[in-house]
């Protein structure tokens, strides 16, 4: 008999489901983790998630760095000869790793979870109140601080707030999106 948490958890194969992968179709070739911009500061290499997941070791994967720093390029699922779309994988994993609290790197999460809400209120990235939050919650207080002067001067960035126009519209589109993650 399961227990409630066991009931509660998440399994490999569930996760492959949601991303419509099947997870047997890699033979672990490589050719994802050797195309990945991210590979060099990855401690399991994108190949060895499929792997971890093929051998329903759920837990190794969602503790790793790995599913925190992939750039959701698509790389590894443009150059896999089956197509398998490994991103969808680590977004889920990346899902469940916070629904059970964990973070390999805080920081990533932080910015994601930072620039999401500045997107939901003002339609589009505010850079000036992303880096002074992001910085603010991750401790990083004066991170990047030397090059203000050297953005503003160029207008890369500037302290006005800009909003999309439909902001009914944005609030629809994200609820939208919300329902379907609930999903």
């Amino acid at each position: 008999m399961k227990s409630c948490k066991d009931q509660n958890e998440i399994t490999a194969e569930r996760i492959a489901e949601l991303a419509g992968v099947r997870l047997h179709d890699c033979n672990q070739c490589g050719k994802c983790s050797a195309g990945c911009p991210m590979a060099h500061a990855m401690d399991v290499m994108p190949r060895q998630i499929v792997r971890l997941m093929q051998l329903g070791l759920i837990d190794e994967a969602l503790k790793s760095k790995t599913i925190w720093l992939c750039a959701a390029c698509h790389t590894c699922q443009e150059r896999c000869p089956y197509g398998i779309d490994l991103p969808a994988i680590i977004e889920n994993l990346r899902h469940e790793a916070k629904r059970r609290n964990i973070c390999a790197v805080r920081e990533v999460d932080i910015f994601t979870e930072v620039f999401l809400k500045n997107v939901a209120v003002f339609g589009k990235s505010q850079e000036v109140i992303l880096e002074g939050l992001y910085n603010s919650l991750s401790g990083n207080l004066t991170q990047d601080m030397s090059m203000v002067p050297h953005m503003l001067k160029h207008g890369l960035v500037r302290p006005e707030v800009n909003m999309v126009k439909d902001r009914e519209g944005l609030q629809r589109l994200i609820k939208a999106a919300l329902e379907e993650d609930a999903r």
